[in-house]
């Protein structure tokens, strides 16, 4: 060191372990924003479906009063679901692929290699929930009676 006192020794292995570790903070944090997202996500659909209840009991009565049973009210109900599910989870992983290749392409530069996992697991799971979501929300509205809510209108 006194003979070249302009060269500074650098250990790369420390340098290594706190870019790791700052990067395991910006994984930790990112990973609890998803998260969070999701249950934020998943209590306004139930507050939506809570909202629409109302809707539902009327749409009921008035296909009860067309001579709809239970049965088909409820096959119509869980298609609508379905389909809300499988419309909106599509978007989502569709808006996903859409900016991680963004930012894979016109931020790092580098190759973009998408997953099917968002198409196998994410795409059937919100929509199964949008489902179940929405179905425990019509047990109520089947009971209901037309002419109560006929009443109710009147």
């Amino acid at each position: 060191m006194a003979e070249f006192p302009n060269v500074s020794i650098i250990d790369l292995r420390q340098v290594y372990t706190i870019v790791e570790d700052i990067l395991d903070k910006v994984s930790w944090v990112i990973n609890f924003m998803a998260f969070f997202s999701i249950i934020t996500g998943i209590i306004v659909l139930i507050g939506s479906v809570r909202t629409s209840k109302y809707q539902r009991i009327k749409e009921s009565v008035l296909l009860r009063t067309l001579g709809a049973k239970n049965a088909q009210i409820l096959k119509i109900s869980a298609l609508e679901y379905l389909f809300l599910g499988l419309l909106g989870s599509l978007v989502g992983i569709l808006l996903a692929l859409i900016s991680s290749l963004c930012l894979a392409l016109l931020v790092f530069n580098e190759p973009f290699a998408p997953s099917l996992i968002p198409f196998l697991v994410i795409l059937p799971g919100i929509t199964v929930l949008v489902m179940a979501i929405g179905l425990s929300n019509i047990r109520s509205v089947l009971s209901s009676s037309p002419l109560a809510v006929l009443r109710k209108e009147a």
